[in-house]
């Protein structure tokens, strides 16, 4: 059978004193004798008293906890984020509860009304493949909690909110350029669902590198993804290159799929990247170990955290001391890191 929780009460009753001198006792207050603060110590550490910091915060109105929704903890970007973080989350004395979408809108619903059940200060969110509608996180500003996104954050919805994202445009156009400098004339992309900044971003950044070169837009060479999966790099790595005239370059938008199509393409007997040229993005750890070495735009996830959540406290601390605040949207730096999968020259 679980244990009931100790509380004030139990402890004032133990030592015959009122709950408000306990409290006032274990905060250490002047106004109460030495005597009586050692008796409720010795009290609180002899019945495992713990302070009930959820009633605390709803007195104050706050909780001290950060709710986070990411599309998935597992790889190597969102963990280095939620790095960042708790880096800045925990200086400032808050708590993080993190939330795993799955790259699914109906859990990423059913995350936000857990968090909003929790009582969280604030939020931070980095959107789902499938997300369309945002009336989810329209509630929690309704309410007065501030949401800050970051890396797949609404391009049109929130004008209201702050955005922590990277230069995707110009991590996509380096690459694309990068790869047309390397003499590759025919670039398919596989591009993620527009519907996000980042997919919509790394798209548009592709075809103004074709435009400043010269190269034809062909829609043929364009596959979208749903997922963004590893099996969708597989099967449109497979139909590039049974194609009559076949792309000789790959510009993936994330990693996961740009080492479908390397995997695609190497067990095609294809020399990478004689044959075809391939380049992701994100810089997964995996991308610096495979064979050949997966060409990749670096992102600042740990510094996304920390921004992401510095923005987030900064409103919380506003809305809190009625200060204005004005909503930013900061862009943060990619590096290309260049390796084997399309080093020609």
């Amino acid at each position: 059978m679980q244990k009931r929780q100790i509380t004030l009460a139990d402890l004032a009753k133990e030592l015959g004193i009122s709950t408000a001198t306990v409290s006032r006792a274990l905060k250490d207050y002047p106004d109460i004798s030495n005597e009586t603060k050692q008796k409720v110590i010795a009290l609180a550490e002899k019945l495992h008293y713990r302070p009930n910091t959820l009633a605390a915060g709803l007195r104050k109105r706050e909780s001290k906890i950060i709710g986070v929704i990411i599309p998935d903890i597992v790889s190597h970007f969102f963990s280095s984020v939620i790095n960042g973080i708790m880096d800045i989350a925990y200086q400032e004395g808050y708590r993080v509860m993190i939330c795993q979408s799955n790259e699914s809108f109906e859990k990423e619903v059913a995350d936000a009304q857990a968090l909003l059940t929790s009582r969280v200060d604030g939020v931070l969110v980095s959107i789902a493949h499938e997300t369309k509608s945002f009336d989810h996180f329209t509630e929690f500003k309704d309410l007065g909690i501030p949401v800050v996104f970051f890396d797949k954050v609404p391009i049109e919805e929130f004008k209201d909110a702050s955005k922590v994202v990277v230069d995707d445009f110009m991590g996509a156009y380096t690459t694309v350029e990068h790869m047309i400098l390397q003499g590759c004339k025919r670039i398919a992309h596989f591009r993620g669902p527009l519907i996000a900044y980042t997919s919509f971003n790394r798209f548009e950044g592709y075809k103004q590198a074709l435009a400043d070169y010269g190269i034809p837009y062909d829609e043929s060479l364009v596959f979208a993804c749903e997922d963004i999966s590893f099996e969708e790099g597989q099967r449109f790595c497979h139909q590039v290159i049974s194609s009559d005239n076949p792309a000789d370059a790959i510009f993936a938008v994330t990693d996961m799929v740009a080492l479908g199509a390397l995997v695609t393409a190497r067990d095609a007997g294809l020399k990478i990247p004689e044959d075809l040229a391939i380049a992701g993005f994100s810089d997964w750890l995996i991308a610096s170990i495979i064979a050949p070495p997966l060409t990749s735009v670096a992102q600042p996830s740990h510094e996304m955290g920390q921004t992401a959540t510095t923005l987030l406290l900064e409103e919380i601390n506003a809305n809190k001391n009625n200060i204005p605040f004005s909503f930013k949207t900061v862009v943060l730096k990619t590096d290309l890191m260049v390796r084997a999968s399309t080093r020609l020259k």
